[in-house]
């Protein structure tokens, strides 16, 4: 086999690493962490933070469901498949099965720690790559993965430049460190969905009572079922008995008027979407273009509050915080953020009433997620704009085959680019968690299976 580099560390590098590995690739993992395969959402990741889905969901490994939760009772024997675990364990497990990985390897894993600038082809566009990363490191490649998982957050429009240079504005709260240190006085949350969530835990936790996050919509997450209530397995049932109706609805009115019934007929909601977890891409590309646009423009948000859920004790915690008033939520158009003599002036318009508020805050934590893909990344900018990627639908991520393989400039599929995970998003919907991660993993090792019949010697060179 010939060498594939997988451009990150994460859960997408490690899972897409581990796949590879599997089906005799040399692999280079090319990551700026010291710690590769924990990623940035766990190697910052608090106590307190847990993972969003229960331990049964986690796995690495496709062939065994429950890897993760027997990795967890080797830590804690207490723990069952419906808890819900620190993030931290999450980072550890991913540590262990790159490791693991490695040595059932023997020698085909090279860890590169560093960044990539560009990556290179020969004229006509046949041939291995060449990656080039920002210390001038070469690195030969006949397939390169883009295992980039999410990219970080856009700046709010309207973001005056000198409170972006000030102390009081926080541009990415997973920065090692970025909390730390904030002047004293209320702090402005922009976002209301699980960034801000782990984000409003972490400030509390330093003691910071004085907590407003704001969003269009100022909706927090809904919390899963609590571990020992079970599915119903009827709703279950119901909603896979449904999923030919679902998909001949040809629009988003008739697919949501759908599920209100299901909810409706079966009396759990949580249980009606975690069943059509497998199959919401298929629905998604059900859908004609018009019908992706208006649920990007109205239903989205409604969408991942309901899909992605908090903890029960983080819901729990989140509910206590905002009962005792350290955290309140407003549902606001933020306008404005300007630099102000003591601290950040913020100007939100209520979203019912249209009335114009312009408080100040000591400081502003950026909590909406990730940013886009092709604006944020420069690698991702490079290859656009050398026509070797083009941007996905809605520009949410890249274009890309079925089975993950780049889509150049010209609609072809590009032989040697290929990516997973939140890169894909837009081409599909569920495609930035675990379950969905490790899936596309398996497919994209089993499509490159027949590529590359060469043993090489990995070798990274200064240029």
């Amino acid at each position: 086999m010939g060498i594939a580099v997988v451009v990150g560390g994460g859960c997408s590098g490690v899972l897409a690493t581990r796949e590879l590995l599997r089906t005799g690739w040399h692999v280079v993992m090319v990551d700026p962490g010291a710690r590769p395969g924990r990623g940035l959402a766990y190697s910052t990741a608090a106590p307190w933070h847990l993972l969003n889905s229960p331990a049964a969901a986690m796995s690495a490994d496709p062939d065994q469901p429950e890897d993760f939760l027997r990795w967890c009772r080797q830590r804690d024997p207490r723990t069952g498949p419906a808890d819900f675990v620190p993030r931290s364990w999450y980072g550890d497990y991913l540590t262990e099965v790159l490791r693991a990985a490695d040595e059932t390897a023997q020698g085909r894993l090279t860890v590169q720690r560093g960044r990539v600038a560009r990556i290179f082809e020969p004229s006509g566009g046949g041939g291995p790559l060449t990656v080039l990363l920002t210390d001038d490191v070469v690195i030969p490649a006949d397939r390169v993965v883009l295992a980039l998982g999410h990219p970080a957050p856009s700046a709010p429009a309207r973001l005056d430049a000198a409170a972006a240079r000030s102390g009081a504005y926080v541009a990415d709260p997973w920065r090692a460190g970025a909390l730390d240190g904030l002047p004293e006085g209320p702090i402005l949350l922009i976002g209301t969905g699980l960034t801000a969530v782990d984000v409003a835990l972490t400030l509390a936790d330093a003691g910071r009572h004085d907590l407003l996050a704001v969003s269009r919509h100022g909706l927090f997450p809904q919390p899963h079922r609590r571990p020992g209530t079970a599915a119903a397995a009827s709703a279950q049932a119901a909603t896979v008995a449904a999923l030919p109706e679902l998909l001949a609805a040809g629009s988003v009115a008739g697919v949501l008027r759908s599920l209100r019934r299901l909810a409706a007929d079966t009396g759990d909601w949580r249980a009606v979407l975690d069943a059509l977890r497998p199959h919401w891409d298929a629905l998604w590309q059900s859908l004609p273009e018009p019908g992706q646009h208006r649920f990007l423009r109205h239903l989205a948000r409604y969408w991942e509050v309901h899909r992605h859920r908090m903890a029960p004790a983080v819901a729990d915690s989140i509910t206590a915080l905002r009962e005792s008033g350290s955290l309140r939520v407003r549902a606001a158009e933020l306008c404005g953020i300007e630099a102000a003599d003591e601290g950040v002036r913020v100007v939100l318009r209520e979203r019912h009433g249209g009335a114009i508020t312009a408080p100040t805050f000591a400081a502003v934590v950026n909590c909406t997620g990730p940013g886009r893909l092709v604006e944020s990344d420069p690698l991702v900018r490079a290859l656009v704009a050398e026509g070797m990627a083009r941007p996905g639908p809605y520009r949410l991520g890249l274009d890309t085959d079925a089975h993950g393989a780049l889509l150049r400039r010209d609609g072809s599929a590009h032989p040697a680019l290929w990516t997973l995970g939140p890169t894909r998003r837009g081409v599909l919907w569920e495609t930035t968690a675990a379950p969905e991660i490790r899936t596309q993993a398996r497919g994209l090792a089993v499509a490159l299976g027949d590529a590359g019949d060469r043993a090489p010697v990995v070798e990274c060179v200064e240029s």
